[in-house]
């Protein structure tokens, strides 16, 4: 057992209000090659480690990269007790063992061990601590790092979600955790709700609201609950976008004419225009190293992609071809981007290499719109329509695991996934 992790990020939210809905989740694919993974109850306060254990195989399911294998009435807790061969035989290459309890007043202490049964030896020993009440969040931590340990990426199970839930003619802007759960309400409304953007550090979400009878883009912070007003001007404000030192953002406005993009710093000073095509320019989104943004635009008859430099100069057509395209999001890594792409009447959820330019669907079809990559840019969050009504998804970057997320009631849109904490 190496050293203690404690979670920090669970003061985030604080004054938000909590709501009791939560997301009900249907998986459907599965990764090339899952990992057998054997997931012992942990040992110590039962409650505590049910919760736990629930999220940890949660996520782990969630993944389509891990095959859970039944303990089967095993309950080793401390690596002594374990049998190897005994798990050979069940099929498991990696075995999940640890006790939770309450060791200090206030906290909450998870002891694992990530071991490989193959080899027989430990591959993580560790203790991951949090407030009481955050068990949820010691299972999401948990999961991340058997997650990163088995396949050498990131886990995102600890990192939130942002979208809007519309019932009637109440909008709400909600945050939750990756799987739906500590729905928490950011605003409520009875006026339209868009374009949720994450700050780079999780703090604040940039907006757009119509409380005021036209769009205007709002920046509040998650903390204090606290926003303000980043653009205001006669006409459409919309499609915010940080960049990813957050010392800048990227928004739409009409104040000029048609609708264009604009630079101007979180605290609405320093407006400068960068596109002046005439057409209509939207939805920019800025590389990971802050240097260029993709937007949709008309200028060329129909909606596609383009690139251009922050600081301005030669614009590039991305997306060829038959159909439409929109909402362009860059991978992490910066070697691809995501969007909607739209063919015979059918929304679909795409994505291209920039090396190659060749284009791949992601998604059947259907009403799929505004994808969003998870931190480690192995899972794109999008929005899209199931049973009647708007609902959140998921498709891994592969497109052969999805998930269909439902609320309790209304309709789920606009969703955009937050950075890792």
């Amino acid at each position: 057992m190496r050293f203690i992790r404690g979670i920090f990020g669970l003061v985030l939210l604080a004054q938000a209000s909590v709501a009791s809905a939560v997301l009900s989740i249907e998986i459907i694919g599965a990764g090339e090659h899952q990992i057998p993974v054997a997931l012992v109850p942990f040992g110590g306060d039962s409650k505590l480690a049910q919760t736990v254990n629930e999220v940890v195989a949660g996520d782990l399911q969630r993944s389509g990269l891990f095959r859970l294998v039944d303990p089967a009435g095993k309950s080793p807790h401390e690596p002594g007790e374990v049998n190897y061969a005994d798990w050979q035989v069940r099929g498991a290459d990696a075995l999940a063992i640890g006790t939770v309890d309450v060791p200090a007043k206030g906290r909450i202490e998870a002891r694992f061990r990530l071991l490989d049964v193959v080899k027989q030896g430990e591959l993580i020993g560790e203790a991951v601590s949090a407030a009481e009440g955050q068990e949820r969040a010691i299972g999401h931590r948990i999961a991340d790092l058997i997650y990163e340990k088995l396949t050498g990426d990131k886990g995102v199970f600890s990192s939130r979600i942002a979208y809007v839930n519309r019932q009637g003619a109440r909008f709400k802007l909600l945050v939750a955790d990756s799987d739906g759960y500590n729905e928490q309400v950011i605003l409520s409304q009875s006026e339209p709700i868009m374009s949720p953007a994450w700050a780079p550090d999780g703090s604040h979400l940039a907006y757009v609201s119509f409380e005021t009878g036209h769009a205007v883009v709002y920046v509040q912070s998650l903390y204090t609950n606290q926003r303000n007003v980043l653009a205001d001007f006669p006409g459409s404000n919309s499609a915010p976008a940080w960049s990813p030192d957050g010392k800048q953002m990227a928004v739409v406005l009409t104040r000029d004419g048609s609708s264009q993009i604009y630079l101007v710093r979180p605290n609405g000073s320093g407006l400068r225009r960068i596109t002046f095509s005439g057409a209509i320019d939207t939805e920019p989104h800025f590389s990971p190293d802050g240097q260029y943004l993709l937007f949709t635009s008309d200028r060329g008859g129909s909606a596609q992609i383009y690139r251009m430099a922050v600081e301005g100069g030669p614009v590039e057509r991305m997306t060829f071809g038959e159909g439409a395209n929109y909402s362009p999001r860059y991978s992490p890594d910066g070697k691809s981007f995501v969007f909607a792409h739209r063919n015979n009447g059918m929304f679909y959820i795409a994505a291209q290499d920039f090396q190659t330019g060749q284009m791949g669907l992601l998604t059947e079809g259907g009403w799929e719109k505004k994808p969003s990559y998870a931190p480690n840019g192995k899972l794109v969050l999008f929005a899209s329509e199931a049973r009647g009504r708007g609902i959140l998804a998921t498709v891994s970057s592969d497109g052969r695991v999805k998930q269909h997320m439902f609320t309790q009631s209304g309709d789920a849109r606009e969703p955009v996934w937050g950075p890792n904490p």
